[in-house]
């Protein structure tokens, strides 16, 4: 006998082994029938082997053989079985035993899950150039309209770097170099062709934010653009790298509503400190305290304004008249609707336009201005060169680090994924993580201070028709020409323009109520975190709104996580109507105790039979309140195995205070009509991972209801779709052995398989144009009737016994019946290409396809 390792095997080979198994055993036996067998473990073939003779054997045959061994052992034997015993010896160590059922190996998940080196490796550096894929197939059809779009966007972002500038506290032209080297490079790492990088306002308001706390702990030691481009070095670094380790998916972990509540109090804190400057009261008070005390001094020092406040609040208005205006014709005009468009996208420059000449007409004689200006603004790139950082600054730097990286990633992974939804193409987020950093790290080269994504350029770049990344790169041209061409015009720009423009822009990030009330409906408990970090970023800081939105979206998560719902559950009888108006009797399980089935009926199961549908996956924060809650249910709904009403105090377990004294016969008669415990039956379709925890307390629970009950208690698992659940399941003991019928019961369905084409046994539903599932319930009624029919057909000849009801279906007898890949059945015009294949395997007869299979388990036991 030769012992062959799992490795030297293939998969479809134990059959044959346990024949050949069986055969030797068999002869081992016949030879010496008082001889012990040995059974040596191995997780796919047992192999048994004689235990040394006894010297009072009596048997000639065997006499003869032994004396033979002693002359001339075989060496082979051997070697072999002392192998195999110390296998045997590891394996029992461990716990491994010969009816453990196979299931899923870490050796053969990592080769399946490992892909090939080489291809993995050019498929990623291949992504990270996405304009490789798309540069071949520019054509001029594309050119036009990212030709329209960037120079349109354009327009619009050279006056707000400007204004975002001014809110970073930095000069104007530093707004224009990030603009600049934002979309440039955006243009040749994005995967999204609507979003515009540069300068935005939540971003601007935390470089000031960041550039005043450093000047204040070190004074003149450090500019602020030596500060600003140190941020955006170290924040672009740490992006990139999350980009590169495809670390993007922790952006998932911070949820909408907290998004939304802390953008919304950054816009109503920025649109707060410029009022000021609009009406010329910025050098009054500092406008960067917090939100509500700045509207308060805004409104003690109305009296107090200056001509500023005809340039500021004239421009405001205008802003939003050209805005409702050209929007009102576009609605009343449909042919006009393209012109009211562009229209309305040129007001940005054409206030600031209109106003610098104003300005200059003001102010051109008089040698002191007498409005607040931008003033001079030096022509081209002034400040190129490799930023000044060193490991003082970047200490004082560390504390705002993460919130800038949050908000650089939360703001532009939203916006391009919005985008993307909308124009009908998906992003890559890690990719775009790479964009931001490499744009922030390069930029820094050129002066550039932290830039991201900006929703209302976004949103103009994909009403303007934009086709590619490349719009970026005429935007980019737009600004060289305005700081090349235009710089000297800047030195008369209003102060009070730019504050109306800022205000103007940042008044789209604010959540309306019927966004927030949105909230509401879907989770109050999301809306009151919208809420926290709108208020905490209104009476605090928006540093303090983000870390109230992270705290609390990681909080709400783990409590959900720890206290799941669950559900125990009963049978519904329904009726479906089918297309051609027959029914079809089928059952549904709904929760016995549910708000939303209140007018239904819920019949209980089976007597002895508990439910219970898990809503989250079973891990160590929940473990224990899901036992707690099963044994709880038991106890409540199921009587006792041992009475001990007529045991002595003494007697009585510590924790079993008995009957009470005064207890009726009749509350003592409902106890003992309470059924006994027979199966506790476990939905896991909603389980996706379940840990070490989790299995013991699955074993506690089963300890704790088999004392209750005073006999064995059957576990039935069903909807187990992960390999890994069910390895885990088994490791803890179960899904193996026979019922209390001593006949492995597993009536789940089989699949019927196409060799040539496999049938999803998880099939997705077919929907129709608008978007709605199709009903298919007459073509699946079809086949299940002909199965039924066959399966009959089967009993009645004999040719079939009720036990393997159910177990595997051939597909040959049904007429060549089989599954469509949306889960009907169809015909076949071969008969010889299909075969029968169980859904679940019958060495775990206690696992099952779906809840009816495992209740149908439980009849089928009865009957027999």
């Amino acid at each position: 006998m030769e012992y062959i390792s799992s490795s030297d095997k293939i998969w479809n080979n134990k059959g044959k082994q346990k024949a050949s198994t069986s055969s030797t055993v068999q002869t081992l036996s016949e030879e010496n029938p008082n001889s012990t067998i040995t059974n040596i473990v191995h997780p796919f073939i047992r192999i048994s082997r004689p235990s040394p003779p006894s010297s009072r054997s009596t048997s000639p045959s065997f006499s003869s053989s032994r004396s033979r061994s002693r002359s001339q052992p075989p060496p082979i034997m051997t070697t072999s079985y002392q192998s195999r015993d110390l296998k045997t010896r590891v394996k029992n160590y461990f716990g491994y035993t010969d009816s453990t059922p196979e299931t899923i190996s870490v050796t053969s998940w990592a080769k399946s899950s490992t892909p090939d080196a080489r291809s993995a490796v050019t498929t990623y550096l291949l992504s990270l150039f996405p304009f490789i894929q798309w540069v071949p197939r520019y054509n001029l059809t594309w050119l036009l309209g990212d030709l329209i779009a960037g120079i349109t966007v354009g327009m619009v972002l050279v006056p707000q770097s400007l204004s975002y500038a001014k809110i970073a506290l930095l000069p104007a032209q530093y707004g224009l170099y990030s603009s600049f080297i934002g979309v440039l490079t955006y243009a040749f790492f994005a995967t999204s062709k609507d979003v515009s990088i540069g300068p935005v306002a939540v971003m601007s308001l935390e470089t000031g934010n960041i550039i005043a706390s450093v000047q204040h702990k070190y004074g003149e030691l450090y500019s602020a653009p030596v500060i600003a481009t140190a941020l955006a070095f170290i924040c672009g670094f740490v992006v990139l790298a999350i980009g590169l380790l495809r670390l993007g998916w922790l952006v998932e972990f911070i949820p909408q509503p907290a998004v939304s509540g802390f953008m919304t109090g950054s816009a109503l804190n920025i649109a707060a400190g410029q009022f000021p400057a609009v009406f010329g009261l910025a050098k009054r008070f500092n406008t960067r305290d917090a939100t509500y005390k700045v509207i308060i001094n805004t409104l003690k020092n109305l009296p107090h304004s200056s001509l500023d406040a005809a340039f500021g609040v004239t421009a405001l208005a205008m802003l939003y008249f050209i805005k409702w205006g050209f929007a009102y014709l576009g609605q009343k005009k449909p042919r006009l609707a393209r012109f009211a468009f562009f229209a309305s996208c040129f007001r940005h420059a054409f206030v600031i336009i209109l106003y610098t000449i104003i300005s200059w007409r003001v102010n051109i004689h008089h040698k002191t201005p007498r409005i607040s200006l931008v003033g001079s603004v030096p022509s081209g790139l002034r400040d190129v060169g490799r930023p000044y950082i060193t490991g003082e600054l970047i200490g004082a730097i560390g504390p705002h680090i993460p919130v800038a990286t949050i908000i650089l990633l939360l703001e532009h992974i939203s916006i391009a994924k919005s985008f993307g939804r909308l124009n009908g193409y998906k992003i890559n987020p890690n990719q775009e993580l790479i964009a931001i950093g490499v744009n922030n790290t390069l930029g820094t080269l050129f002066s550039a201070y932290p830039s991201t994504g900006s929703f209302s350029r976004s949103a103009l770049k994909s009403k303007a028709g934009v086709r590619t990344p490349a719009a970026g790169l005429a935007t980019g041209v737009v600004v060289i020409v305005a700081l090349y061409a235009v710089a000297p015009a800047f030195y008369w720009i209003p102060n009070a323009a730019l504050s109306a423009l800022i205000i103007h822009a940042v008044a789209d990030l604010v959540a309306s109520p019927k966004h927030s009330y949105g909230f509401w409906r879907v989770s109050p408990l999301e809306y009151i975190i919208f809420v926290g970090a709108v208020l905490w970023s209104v009476f605090y800081t928006i540093e303090s709104g983000i870390y109230w939105s992270l705290a609390t979206s990681i909080v709400l998560l783990l409590v959900r996580l720890a206290r799941p719902r669950g559900h125990f559950l009963g049978r519904v009888r329904i009726k479906p109507e089918s297309v051609e108006g027959g029914h079809q009797i089928r059952d549904v399980y709904l929760p016995l105790c549910s708000e939303a089935h209140q007018d239904i009926p819920v019949e209980a199961p089976p007597p002895g039979v508990v439910i219970y549908r898990f809503e989250e996956s079973f891990l160590y924060p929940n473990a224990s309140l899901i036992n707690d809650r099963i044994v709880q249910y038991v106890k409540a709904n199921t009587r006792r195995g041992k009475d001990f009403s007529g045991i002595s105090a003494g007697d009585r377990p510590w924790n079993d205070p008995g009957p009470k004294k005064n207890e009726s016969a009749a509350i003592i008669e409902e106890q003992l009509s309470k059924p006994k415990l027979r199966a506790v039956i476990l939905d896991f379709t909603a389980v996706a991972n379940l840990d070490t925890t989790g299995v013991q307390n699955l074993i506690d629970t089963r300890v704790e209801v088999e004392k209750w009950a005073d006999a064995p208690v059957e576990f039935h698992f069903c909807g187990l779709l992960s390999p890994w659940i069910r390895r885990a399941l088994i490791a803890g003991g179960f899904g193996q052995g026979n019922t209390r019928s001593g006949t492995a019961l597993e009536v789940a369905p089989a699949v019927i398989e196409n060799l040539e084409n496999v049938a999803s046994p998880h099939p997705l539903p077919e929907r129709d144009s608008d978007g709605f599932p199709i009903n298919r319930t007459t073509d699946l009624e079809t086949g299940e009737q002909l199965l039924n029919n066959h399966n009959q057909n089967q009993v009645a000849s004999g040719s079939r016994t009720p036990s393997s009801r159910g177990s595997f279906v051939d597909e040959k007898a049904i007429h060549g019946v089989g599954l469509n890949k949306d889960g009907t059945f169809k015909r076949r015009t071969s008969d010889n290409s299909s075969r029968t294949v169980p859904l679940v395997d019958r060495s775990t007869p206690f696992f099952h396809f779906d809840l009816p299979d495992a209740i149908n388990s439980l009849n089928l036991e009865e009957e027999q």
